[in-house]
C-alpha cells in the first residue's frame, strides 16, 4: 500500500530575541503589539474575554485570543471560571504579571507627552487616565493614606488604590468602587497635566480645579488639610 502522506505542519514561529538582556527577556514576555495594553486591563481586576476586547478597540478576536494565550503561557495571566450564578470565565494577572504596574507607569509618563490633542479616530476610556493620576498621587511622596479613591470625569468614572499596592489586589478599577474613602472630581486635561508633571495635585486642589469630597485622613491629606 502506498504511505499516506502526512499533513504538512506548520512551522512555529519564534517568539525570543535570543539575547542573553534582561530587557530582551522583557520584551519576549510583552513586546507583542496589544500585550502591555491587555496588562492594563487586567490590572483594574478579572475581566471577562468580551470585556476586555470592548475595552481594546481595534484589536481583532484572533489577536486577542491568541495574546491571552501566551501570556497564560508565559504566567503573566491565568484565567479561572467564576462560582454560579455568573458561571462565567475571567482572565486575571498573577503575581508577576501585576509586576507589571511600575513599566505601565513608566511607560505613561513618558508617552504623556505626545497626548497633546486628541485626534478624530482616537478611543477612550476613563479608566485609561487612572495611571497619569496615580503617577499624581506618588507625588505626596508616598505618604498618601492608604484607600480608594473614586474619580469623578467628563469622560465617565474609575477608581484608584493609594498606598502601599497589595499583591492581588486592583491598582485601580472602571468605574466607582462599592466604598470609596474619598471622592475627587476633575476634568482630563487636568489629569493629563498632572502625568506631564506640570503642576501637582496639591496646586490644583490649591486652585480649586480638583473638587475633593469626603471625611477621614485620606481625604484630609488629599484636601492638604
Amino acid at each position: 500500500m502506498p504511505r499516506q502522506q502526512q499533513p504538512a505542519t506548520r512551522p512555529v514561529r519564534r517568539r525570543s530575541y535570543d539575547q542573553f538582556c534582561a530587557s530582551a527577556r522583557a520584551l519576549d514576555a510583552v513586546g507583542d503589539r496589544w500585550s502591555l495594553l491587555i496588562v492594563r486591563e487586567l490590572l483594574a481586576g478579572p475581566r471577562r474575554y468580551t470585556d476586555l476586547h470592548a475595552d481594546l478597540p481595534g484589536v481583532s478576536t484572533d489577536v486577542l485570543a491568541s495574546r491571552l494565550k501566551d501570556m497564560e503561557q508565559g504566567g503573566l495571566v491565568t484565567r479561572r471560571k467564576l462560582p454560579p450564578p455568573a458561571a462565567a470565565s475571567v482572565y486575571e494577572l498573577t503575581e508577576r504579571g501585576q509586576g507589571l504596574l511600575p513599566v505601565l507607569a513608566a511607560l505613561a509618563e513618558w508617552g504623556a507627552p505626545a497626548l497633546v490633542e486628541r485626534r478624530p479616530t482616537d478611543a477612550v476610556r476613563a479608566h485609561w487616565f487612572a495611571l497619569p493620576l496615580l503617577r499624581a498621587l506618588d507625588g505626596f511622596g508616598g505618604a498618601v493614606a492608604g484607600g480608594v479613591v473614586d474619580v469623578s470625569l467628563d469622560e465617565g468614572e474609575f477608581h484608584v488604590r493609594t498606598g502601599k499596592p497589595t499583591v492581588g489586589e486592583p491598582a485601580y478599577g472602571d468605574g466607582p468602587a462599592g466604598r470609596a474613602d474619598v471622592r475627587i472630581a476633575l476634568d482630563s486635561e487636568l489629569c493629563l497635566s498632572l502625568g506631564r508633571g506640570e503642576l501637582t495635585f496639591a496646586e490644583a486642589v490649591k486652585d480649586g480645579r480638583i473638587e475633593v469630597t469626603g471625611d477621614g485622613p485620606l481625604a484630609a491629606e488629599l484636601r492638604g488639610a
